[in-house]
């Protein structure tokens, strides 16, 4: 059977997948983002959900998401501790680290690099920030997390990535001009842009973000909030 990937976009870095019925969503920022207020948080109800880092601005929906889905959270150790602490029962929380890759009946994830910061909403300390590769049939995707452009991306460059979907708002992760150094590292040539316009800081000129992907002859998608697209 053909695989049926689509993903959705729900604003900042928060993304659902569709991984042939099976639901996995992305760093839960919604409710709390004012240009994704009229997603309705209350209809999400995934599967499964990933935490590239504890910052606020990707985790502040989760334990919302959680209760009303009874989805298993991954994320890095110190990461899932703190999901523990929200209330969610252990054996709906999955620990892993650097190197690490999950079989889930969705297929595989392994967890990769990322160069950022890590803490909880509250302050604590929160492990390392990463980014995950998704092994989904015969396609391959690259969530790279909030990060800088660091040269651990170019351990990528032979795994044939089909999408990668990097941040390019700058301020807090790389810009698009290091965006697009990250995709010839990875050598990926299809980029979904994420992490930008949110608030002041990571705004960015659309035109320019689109001519610089495309004079280096990639493929930017720049998705709406709430569109899909295939993979």
């Amino acid at each position: 059977m053909a695989n049926q990937i689509s993903v959705r976009y729900l604003g900042h870095a928060c993304f659902e997948f569709d991984f042939n019925g099976i639901k996995v969503l992305l760093d839960p920022f919604i409710s709390y983002n004012p240009l994704a207020k009229n997603i309705n948080v209350e209809e999400l109800k995934p599967d499964y959900i990933f935490l590239s880092h504890g910052h606020e601005d990707h985790v502040a929906d989760l334990a919302t998401i959680q209760a009303q889905s009874n989805a298993t959270v991954a994320a890095i150790v110190e990461t899932a501790g703190w999901v523990r602490r929200q209330g969610i029962s252990a054996d709906k929380v999955i620990e892993f680290n650097f190197g690490g890759t999950l079989t889930l009946p969705f297929g595989k994830v392994k967890m990769v690099y990322a160069l950022h910061t890590n803490s909880t909403p509250d302050g604590a300390y929160a492990g390392a920030p990463c980014g995950f590769v998704f092994y989904i049939g015969d396609k391959t995707i690259y969530y790279a997390g909030d990060t800088a452009l660091t040269l651990e991306m170019k351990l990528l460059d032979d795994l044939e990535l089909d999408w990668a979907i990097l941040p390019i708002g700058g301020h807090y992760t790389m810009d698009a001009l290091d965006a697009v150094k990250a995709a010839h590292f990875v050598k990926c040539r299809n980029v979904i842009g994420m992490h930008y316009d949110t608030f002041s800081p990571v705004t960015i000129d659309i035109d320019i973000t689109k001519r610089i992907f495309e004079d280096a002859d990639l493929n930017l998608k720049l998705l709406q909030l709430e569109e899909s697209i295939s993979l």
